[in-house]
């Protein structure tokens, strides 16, 4: 296995790092990562109401474009 040193880490670029941290959290198990009945029940629970309001979502561009508007 290859081990990355803190240097090595901290010279990757913010997206390296992120997909870094992308990778391995994926590469947890259920069973090295155990949620309760209760998390589990919550977690279901966001993803629905993430699904029920994607429609009305607002994108980066229309985000940025409208506090462009509102800054003096």
């Amino acid at each position: 296995m290859a081990t990355l040193t803190h240097d090595e880490i901290t010279r990757l670029t913010p997206q390296e790092r992120l997909a870094l941290i992308g990778e391995l959290w994926d590469s947890l198990t259920d069973m090295e990562f155990p949620v309760s009945p209760a998390q589990r029940a919550e977690i279901e629970r966001r993803l629905l109401r993430f699904d029920e309001d994607r429609p009305q979502a607002t994108t980066w561009e229309q985000l940025k474009t409208e506090l462009a508007r509102r800054a003096p």
